[in-house]
This record gives structure tokens, C-alpha cells and sequence, in this order.
């Protein structure tokens, strides 16, 4: 598990009151957890291996809100176009004999009977794919109406190559 940074911007057509089609895009800074990192570093023999990924979604659904006078709440679902990138500081050197592990392909390297082919002088990935989401939010209604502050908390799934791709976004703003 690790922590990033965003931004997303949707638009929609309400139905009525309580119905809606939504599209979002969403762009996430990703900071590497711990064990994606970890093997890189021991394979070099330094901790001063940096590495960051980016994460673009353009995707659409349903949103089913349950709305109050002053507070709401909503269930959003839906699909779209997940594209995924890597990149890492420093390149494994050639010939190093490194067995194969998620990590190693989360960051563009290639597998072949069991070891890290180390022939990559930039190390860099990326993979996109369709996927899936859901989530909940609450809304709070901030001066009159319609505009609204909203909380949202959306699960995204993507079958990206070598690493599926699984994002838990928080995401908070204004909606009118």
C-alpha cells in the first residue's frame, strides 16, 4: 500500500433528483510502496533508487443519489480506459542474476526462465486496459442550492499487463 496525489474532473446528466450518467477523467501521482521498491534497492545494493508511476482514467457510469436537504449520499459504478506508467531512477546492470518477481515487471522489466533479463538502460513501463469501479460518497450542501461539497471514496480495477492495476482514490470537491 502506498500514497498519491490527483486530480480529477467529471461532468454528468442528472436525470432526475436521484439518477445520473457521470464521465470523470483522473490523473494520480504514484508513490511506490515499500515491497515494489524494496527488491530494486537490495539488487543494487543502495538505498538511492527512486522510482513514481502515473495512472490516467477516463471512465463513465451510474450514480444513484439518495439526497437531503442538507445531506446526501450516493453509490457510483461504472467502467472506462485505465493507462498506467512506471518509471525508475537507476537500471539494474547487465548480467546481475536476479530471480523474477511482480516488482521487477511492475517496473518494465522482462522475465526469462525464472531470472530479470537487465538489459534496460532507461527502466520505464507502461500498460493500459479496461476496467472497473464503485465507490460511495457523501454531499454537503454549502450555500443555496444546487452547489454541494462532496467526499467520495471509489475502488478502480484494471487487468493492466504484468501487475492488474488496483487504486483505493479519496476524492474531494465541489459539484454543482
Amino acid at each position: 500500500m502506498s500514497f498519491g496525489l490527483g486530480v480529477s474532473a467529471g461532468a454528468g446528466y442528472n436525470f432526475d433528483r436521484r439518477n445520473a450518467l457521470v464521465g470523470d477523467f483522473m490523473w494520480n501521482w504514484l508513490y511506490p510502496a515499500e515491497q515494489g521498491i524494496r527488491p530494486i534497492q537490495v539488487a543494487l545494493n543502495t538505498n538511492k533508487v527512486n522510482g513514481h508511476g502515473n495512472l490516467f482514467a477516463f471512465t463513465g457510469g451510474y450514480k444513484l443519489e439518495l439526497r437531503g436537504r442538507s445531506l446526501g449520499t450516493y453509490f457510483i459504478v461504472g467502467g472506462g480506459w485505465y493507462y498506467r506508467t512506471a518509471s525508475l531512477s537507476k537500471a539494474l546492470p547487465p548480467g546481475t542474476p536476479i530471480g523474477c518477481s511482480p516488482a521487477w515487471l511492475w517496473w518494465g522489466y522482462d522475465c526469462s526462465n525464472g531470472a530479470v533479463v537487465g538489459n534496460l538502460t532507461e527502466v520505464h513501463s507502461n500498460s493500459s486496459a479496461l476496467g472497473a469501479n464503485g465507490g460511495v460518497g457523501l454531499t454537503f450542501r454549502v450555500g443555496a442550492a444546487p452547489y454541494r461539497v462532496y467526499v467520495e471514496s471509489r475502488y478502480h480495477f484494471a487487468p493492466t499487463k504484468n501487475v492488474t492495476t488496483q487504486l483505493i482514490t479519496i476524492t474531494w470537491g465541489i459539484r454543482y
